[in-house]
């Protein structure tokens, strides 16, 4: 099928939550690399039938780690992987094409170092058939950090958004706010709060975060700023993120792989180590302006890569396991070290619990995005057996049973039944991440929306049925059908244009 081709599918039960259509029945006209209204004119029109399959749009992966010199440090440092489970750090080819075939169709890399994002862009030209895009670590420069310290917003937009322009970036990430400048200045791993001064200036990490989002509305950015706070993974962390959604009163942001940062107890003892979800999605179910990818946590081999150097070192300590970090002209960089996630580790089977918690427990699926953070909580091949725990409860009630007895007694887990319904997967997967990245053709199959579409087979076994799309089309081309790769065209990077 060309790039090129005109083409209906006929009579697929449509999943498209943008434009309120919940399991109907309907044909979806494409015509190039647009889906369009029903034609007078259906001459040339090739019909393709669609009957008792599921009709969704491509998904689109807001938050993983894709490409850049990061990635190629995961493939160093944990060269058994790529062999016995290529999908753990796959290459760029494969990275496309095992997307493709799962039915998404958009990736974004949620940490570039801006020194990098040159080295990034070569290598996402060879990533096939996705559209693609970077956020850039512009909070890591010292200059950004600088202005934002003098609290001169017009300068330090002026920065943002030249690296941004300079970049081709798509939106701006922060992680750990200020952690750079403690690294720097001896602060291995420790805990600090969003009010301890910077090294050497008077801005704290609250006033970084608070100013650094203005900074990114007044830019008009189509993705908020992207935050990894304060304190990746320490106990106790559940404040920090309680801390940082306050900062934000009024301001958009999204919050990154909050499971992370959701942590109770002073350390990792079976007794005071816990969820502390209750209290966050408290604050979050009030409070329209954050939206959040959760990070899920699934059990097996993979590997951790992170633009906070800081906490990868720290739990490259605590583990005992391979630590590699490498910085870009002393501005920032990134720590990768290989993980183990069992099902009767204490801390893994409490990470794997609460993420789930976040899931079913938030109230508006609009604002919660559907990711393990690939691949630091698992590789992104493992979503359709996320999309079962979180739509089957029988199945994660199962899986529950075969945790550490400490957190199946203590999880919220265990009391919640709510199971998410196609239409809801459909938004964390879909129109969820395509509305939150600021992508207005992408996520529904509405008239002008981009021909990106995925048909599924219906299956009560969900992991089987999103692990293997009927068809998968990219732009209108056809390019997987039943886990093969049929076509791989060269996909948009995308790239936003900051106001000047």
């Amino acid at each position: 099928m060309s790039e090129s081709a005109r083409f209906v599918l006929v009579g697929g039960t449509v999943h498209d939550p943008a434009n309120h259509r919940d399991g109907v029945i309907a044909d979806i006209w494409i015509d190039g690399d647009r889906i369009i209204a029903a034609p007078a004119d259906t001459t040339g029109f090739t019909k393709i039938d669609a009957r008792g399959l599921v009709v969704m749009p491509g998904g689109v992966d807001l938050h993983s780690h894709v490409a850049g010199t990061k990635v190629g440090a995961g493939r160093r440092i944990a060269p058994q992987l790529a062999r016995s489970h290529p999908a753990a750090v796959p290459t760029i080819h494969s990275t496309g094409a095992l997307y493709a075939a799962l039915g998404y169709t958009t990736v974004f890399d949620a940490a570039i170092a801006t020194a990098a994002a040159a080295m990034a862009h070569l290598e996402l030209a060879d990533l096939p058939i996705l559209d693609k895009g970077i956020y850039l670590l512009a909070a890591d420069e010292e200059a950004v950090v600088a202005a934002l310290d003098r609290d001169d917003l017009r300068e330090a937009a002026r920065l943002v958004g030249a690296a941004i322009g300079t970049g081709r970036g798509w939106a701006v990430k922060v992680a750990n706010p200020g952690g750079p400048s403690f690294w720097k200045h001896g602060r291995r791993g420790d805990h600090h709060d969003l009010d301890t001064p910077l090294p050497g200036r008077s801005l704290t990490p609250r006033l970084l975060l608070d100013r650094l989002a203005r900074v990114v509305q007044s830019l008009g950015l189509p993705h908020p700023l992207h935050v990894h706070t304060a304190n990746l993974g320490l106990p106790g962390n559940w404040r920090t993120m309680l801390e940082t959604m306050k900062t934000f009163d009024g301001v958009r942001a999204h919050l990154a792989h909050v499971q992370f940062h959701s942590y109770t107890g002073g350390n990792l003892d079976a007794d005071s180590f816990g969820s502390g979800v209750a209290p966050l999605v408290e604050w979050f179910n009030a409070h329209d302006e954050l939206t959040l990818d959760v990070g899920q946590v699934l059990f097996g081999d993979t590997v951790a890569m992170t633009g906070d150097s800081a906490a990868a070192e720290h739990l490259a300590h605590a583990t005992n396991v391979p630590f590699m970090s490498h910085d870009l002209h002393l501005e920032g960089g990134c720590g990768v070290l290989p993980i183990t996630y069992r099902e009767k580790s204490l801390i893994h089977a409490w990470q794997w619990a609460i993420g789930l918690e976040w899931f079913l427990t938030a109230d508006d699926p609009w604002r919660v995005v559907l990711s393990t953070d690939h691949p630091n909580g698992a590789h992104f091949l493992a979503y359709p057996l996320l999309m079962k725990l979180l739509g089957d409860e029988g199945f994660r009630r199962e899986a529950l049973a075969r945790v550490h007895p400490q957190v199946r007694k203590r999880s919220p887990l265990a009391g919640i039944s709510r199971e998410l319904t196609l239409q809801e997967l459909c938004i964390i997967t879909r129109a969820g991440p395509a509305r939150i990245a600021g992508l207005p053709h992408k996520g529904h199959l509405g008239v002008g929306a981009d021909a990106d579409i995925t048909l599924y087979r219906p299956d009560s076994d969900l992991a089987r049925m999103f692990a293997m799309p009927a068809k998968v089309f990219k732009a209108g081309v056809l390019v997987a059908e039943d886990g093969e790769v049929r076509a791989t065209p060269v996909g948009s990077t995308l790239n936003a244009h900051p106001h000047s």
